[in-house]
Parts: structure tokens; sequence; C-alpha cells
């Protein structure tokens, strides 16, 4: 069902951390199941850590029911708001439970047991298999690895991208902080360069996804959009979801999804994890924020210009052949 690639360990011991070890490209080899509808079609491959090796014929069998909600992202694209957002539209609006409830456990991280060494975590896809419905389910997987299901059962499924660069400041800040990379910050946006860190290729993560983006039972977002009008993206989930609320309940949402309210929100924020993992890790205490910025833009403060334009190149020549545009 997969075929495992080892990576040039002399490159890859640069973007390793002591918890995701032993980078791999995971390719999917059984095409019978095909997303695109396309019989041509060729998956992309994702790196992760050979640890997963021992799971991903478990994910790709996963069983899926109609009523799950997954929610699809590269790292640091605006996951946590989305799952928060979804998980509140799903369930009519249930701040209780959202405030007694942490999202974590409302909203689970499918595969990070399969791909974390060192660090002792519960079984995460047992945790999927066994949560009760309707299942909100995060994951950073390409499109190839996710279980087949869901293209024969068609459960919602929502992906949201995010413009590359923004992408890679907020992932090289978390990459720091919540996968204990101990390596120089050049090393880290060469990873990026090179496909080659945990989750990549990054845009081709997104454009693969952009061909099912017509599904019906698929919503494609963009991070951007959420920025600039909260409001037409609540409308356009909630058309999704078959769900229908107040002008001033939507105010209410809008107001409780704003950036500065989320990051106070400790049962949304996912400070909770930054705490638990990086004690896990013994990293020392620090000010890291798991919700740290949220803009659009930042990268033009961080990254240098000659960078810019090599990370413009890269994102040029993978979009290619493409008609997929990022979010500005």
């Amino acid at each position: 069902m997969f075929r495992y690639k080892d990576l040039c360990q002399d490159n890859v011991k640069r973007f390793e951390t002591p918890f995701n070890e032993n980078f791999v490209e995971v390719h999917l080899t059984d095409v019978s199941v095909s997303p695109t509808g396309d019989r041509t079609w060729s998956p992309v491959h994702c790196i992760l850590p050979k640890r997963y090796k021992h799971f991903a014929e478990r994910i790709r069998n996963l069983t899926i029911y109609e009523d799950d909600v997954w929610i699809v992202t590269f790292p640091k694209a605006g996951t946590t708001w989305a799952q928060e957002m979804l998980w509140l539209i799903d369930h009519d609006l249930d701040y209780e439970k959202a405030s007694s409830v942490n999202l974590q456990e409302r909203s689970v991280f499918l595969e990070v047991f399969a791909f974390v060494t060192n660090i002792d975590l519960p079984d995460t896809i047992a945790l999927v298999e066994n949560m009760p419905r309707p299942r909100h389910i995060k994951t950073h997987l390409s499109l190839a690895l996710l279980p087949k299901d869901l293209w024969i059962v068609k459960p919602k499924v929502v992906y949201v991208a995010r413009n590359p660069k923004d992408v890679t400041i907020s992932f090289m800040h978390h990459y720091k902080y919540m996968h204990g990379f101990k390596g120089s910050q050049q090393d880290f946006l060469d990873g990026i360069l090179m496909d080659q860190l945990i989750y990549c290729p990054q845009v081709r993560h997104a454009t693969e996804f952009w061909r099912v983006a017509k599904l019906h039972h698929v919503l494609f977002l963009h991070f951007e959009d959420m920025k600039r009008s909260m409001a037409d993206v609540l409308e356009k989930v909630c058309k999704f979801f078959g769900k229908s609320f107040t002008a001033e309940e939507l105010a209410h949402l809008e107001n409780h999804l704003s950036f500065d309210v989320m990051k106070e929100n400790k049962a949304a924020n996912n400070q909770q994890l930054v705490e638990s993992t990086t004690e896990a890790m013994g990293i020392p205490p620090h000010n890291h924020k798991f919700m740290r910025n949220g803009q659009v833009g930042t990268y033009q403060r961080e990254l240098q210009r000659e960078y810019l334009d090599k990370l413009d190149e890269f994102i040029a020549k993978q979009l290619g052949g493409t008609d997929f545009k990022y979010g500005i």
C-alpha cells in the first residue's frame, strides 16, 4: 500500500529533532481509490518520521462515518482557528461545552502518536476510533495518506490554505518550541526550500487538495479570507453545514473567533499543549504562545529579501501547471 524512500542523511539530519527522527518520503502505491476520480492520479508523497510506517495502513484503513468532520491543513495554516469555528457551527454554538472541554479533546489530532518519538503519548488513532460522534478530526497529512474511505463515505472535509511565506515564519517558531528543533534558522529555511521538513512538500500539499475542492463534501478555505472577512467565511461554512443562525449569533461567533479572544481562550488556545509538550521534552519554561501572531504578511519583517526571492521562485515553480492561487 505504501513505499518508503530514505532521504540523504547528511541533509535530513539538519532538519530532524530529537522527537521527529529518521525522515522518509511516504509514497502511496495503492491508487485503487482516487480522490480526484482520475485514474491517472499520481499521488504526492509526504515527509514523515520513519515511525509513521507502523501506522500508515491503520490510518489509511480507518473507519469513516458520514457525520465526521475532517480539518486538513499544512502546519500553521490556521488549523486551531478552523477547528474552533467548525466545532461550534456543527454543535449549534454550544459555547458551554466549548469552554468546559478542551479543543484537543473535541477535535483530536489524528496522527501525532504516529510520528513523535521519545515522548509518551496516548494512541491518538485509537482516540479517534473511540470518539463519540460526530467526530471532529484534525490532520496535517497529505491527501494521499488520508483514509481512503473519505472519498467513498464522503463526510465533510475542510481544507485551509495559507500563504507559504507566512507559514514559513509561523512554522519556524513552532518547530523550535513544539518539536524541539535545535538547528539554526538557516537550517530550517533551507529545509523549506528543499521540501524536506515534516509534512512537506508544502505547496503541493495545497495544490493536490485543490484538485478535489469542487467535490460536494469538500470545503476549501483560505486563511487570508478568514482574516479579511470572517463574516463571509462564516456564511460559507454555515451553508456547507446546512446551519442557520441569526445575525446576532453570527456576530457573537465572529467575536469569539477573533485572534485577541482566541489567544486568551484556555479551552482553545492550545497553551495547555505548549506547556505539557515542552515539559515532556525537557525544554525550560518560555514565553512561546501557540497562537503567536495570527497576522498576514509578517514574513516581510522576519525574512531577508534574498531569501524571499528564493522562496518566491520556489513557490512559483511548485504552482506551475496549476490554476491554484494562495490568498494574499
